[in-house]
């Protein structure tokens, strides 16, 4: 009986271990809190959007398509909860609201030069994806690279690219970028007014805690604007 001892407690303490990794695994997962959400939306007007823009730092042409995408996704997912500086956020993280590389959005909001992200080869921290789209999108038939203002690897925009206007779905378009963005975070979160929800679907874009934060304070910082 004495030399089962050790035994018996080092299957014990093992248990313990065991239990401590299953009750904190789910705070393991990369999370942010939830970024200021509760402030009107700037009126799609040229002066409200003016003042916003200069107050915000943000160009106005990026501005009106967040205001817009996120007006229009109050009425096709009303559950949602997603706030235009949300998509401002993750603009201003993936291309600097288009301007990334010295891109700048014309007058129908589409980026010249066209921001392209590197060749996702493996290196650098990124993922390794092949070339999924013949290099349509991306000019690249080695290997996937993001695209646009809000930064879409192909296969992603093929499910979710939408076009604002009816036309084509063009991801160098940041309405369309926006757009398919918020239908993107919201089938992602499902309920973005929750931190759960919020979290969740921003780390679609990048599973990174870090990620997730720096967008929460820049949207709460946008918020404070308005």
């Amino acid at each position: 009986m004495r030399r089962s001892t050790p035994l018996i407690v080092l299957v014990a303490a093992l248990a313990v271990a065991l239990a401590l990794i299953i009750v904190t695994r789910p705070d393991s997962e990369p999370r942010a809190d939830l970024p200021v959400v509760d402030r009107p939306t700037p009126a799609a007007t040229p002066d409200s959007l003016n003042r916003t823009a200069r107050e915000a730092g943000i160009p106005r042409r990026a501005l009106t398509a967040y205001v817009k995408a996120a007006e229009s996704l109050k009425s096709s997912h009303p559950r949602c909860g997603l706030a235009w500086n949300t998509l401002a956020g993750i603009g201003a993280s993936e291309s600097s609201h288009g301007a990334f590389g010295g891109a700048r959005l014309d007058r129908s909001g589409v980026a010249s030069p066209r921001i392209l992200g590197v060749p996702l080869d493996g290196t650098g921290g990124n993922r390794a994806i092949r070339d999924t789209d013949g290099g349509a999108l991306d000019g690249d038939t080695t290997w996937d690279r993001a695209v646009g203002p809000m930064q879409f690897i192909p296969t992603t925009w093929q499910r979710w690219g939408t076009s604002a206007s009816g036309g084509e779905p063009d991801p160098h378009d940041i309405d369309d970028a926006a757009l398919s963005a918020g239908r993107y975070l919201c089938h992602a979160g499902r309920d973005l007014s929750t931190s759960t929800g919020w979290s969740r679907a921003v780390l679609t874009y990048n599973r990174s805690t870090a990620y997730a934060e720096k967008i929460a304070r820049t949207a709460s910082a946008y918020a404070d604007v308005v």
